[in-house]
């Protein structure tokens, strides 16, 4: 059986994300109007879509099942507005993609400082599921993005029992959905069987003090929320709740406050591709998520959530055709944080 981490596109850079001949529009507080944002997201679709590079993960059985020609992109604005294109209603699991909002939920719960002192805030450099990182740190899981870090997370959520934090983790995903999520079941199973090294991880930080209770219910419950089915609708949503300060565009319900949003998008810039990370926000300039199931989501704040499905991976486990399609709407919708122009009418001024 083929890895999935294998070789496939080496880096995150503008030459691999087809965008040089993309102009970037100045970062505002405005969008374009809607049949424009339309327009746009086809043409992220149709450039994407001619990009092969990438593989399937197989890692867990089940996810090798994906149909890799699967390809959706959508964009909610703060407004409740949609504008999709391609196979976003197709359901897949969210894995990863789920750490960056339970790490909500816990921000929400705990406050700032607690869950800036227990998890952390800082990219390990090394891949996503690494024991490496966590001996070398004396037990500190580093950031929430990370397995060990997303498992610290997931010890914190309330709850007395394992199943209190299961119901506290699924209503509060659904709510950021704005419809109530179900797991699939087969990918948990899936799941389950072969979640070794995430046991390991777990029973590893128990060793250092830093998970206080049982590390193997811990890792019952982070394997059901990596299991929820969403679509790339689901995570533009989910996204444009992040970017409108907490309350979900479509359904109005604050679901986290804005401060928590502003320290999850912090540790997103910073983590949430992984080793691809500082790549990631040299080049698109936003904070973003990605899962091994194909799905990526990634917020402009106060502007935009984009939620994008395509199964193929680079070899640190990210969507090849979402990163395109990403990097393409931020440079064509001015979404890049980072970007501005001259506010000198003449032009570049001394």
């Amino acid at each position: 059986m083929a890895s999935w981490w294998g070789p496939t596109v080496g880096s995150v850079r503008e030459s691999d994300l087809d965008v040089a001949d993309v102009e970037q529009r100045a970062a505002t507080g405005s969008l374009p109007p809607s049949d424009r944002i339309d327009e746009m997201v086809a043409a992220a679709h149709s450039r994407a879509s001619s990009h092969r590079e990438g593989v399937v993960a197989d890692y867990i059985p089940i996810l090798a099942e994906a149909d890799p020609e699967s390809f959706g992109v959508c964009v909610a604005d703060v407004d409740g507005g949609l504008h999709e294109v391609g196979e976003t209603r197709v359901p897949f699991s969210i894995q990863s993609i789920s750490k960056a909002f339970v790490y909500a939920l816990v921000c929400d719960a705990l406050g700032h400082e607690k869950a800036f002192d227990v998890i952390g805030v800082n990219n390990t450099g090394l891949p996503f599921n690494s024991v490496v990182a966590i001996e070398l740190n004396d037990g500190h899981p580093m950031n929430p993005m990370v397995n060990a870090g997303a498992l610290a997370t997931t010890a914190l959520v309330p709850g007395d029992t394992a199943d209190d934090k299961w119901e506290t983790v699924l209503s509060g995903l659904s709510r950021f959905a704005g419809r109530e999520l179900v797991v699939d079941e087969n990918v948990y199973r899936s799941e389950a069987e072969t979640n070794h090294r995430n046991r390991a991880i777990a029973q590893l930080l128990e060793s250092y003090g830093r998970i206080h209770v049982d590390p193997f219910e811990v890792v019952d419950v982070y394997t059901r929320q990596c299991s929820l089915l969403v679509d790339a609708r689901d995570l533009a949503v989910m996204g444009a709740t992040l970017a409108d300060g907490g309350v979900n565009p479509l359904t109005g319900e604050r679901v986290v406050s804005a401060a928590v949003c502003r320290d999850l998008l912090a540790v997103l810039a910073a983590t949430g591709l992984y080793e691809r990370s500082g790549e990631w926000l040299y080049e698109i300039g936003l904070p973003g998520k990605s899962g091994v199931a194909g799905g990526l989501v990634t917020v402009a704040p106060g502007k935009v959530g984009i939620g994008t499905y395509a199964p193929p991976l680079d070899s640190a486990g990210n969507s090849v055709r979402g990163q395109v399609a990403t990097a393409y709407l931020s440079r064509a919708l001015g979404l890049n944080i980072f970007a501005s122009s001259s506010h000198f009418s003449g032009g570049s001024s001394k």
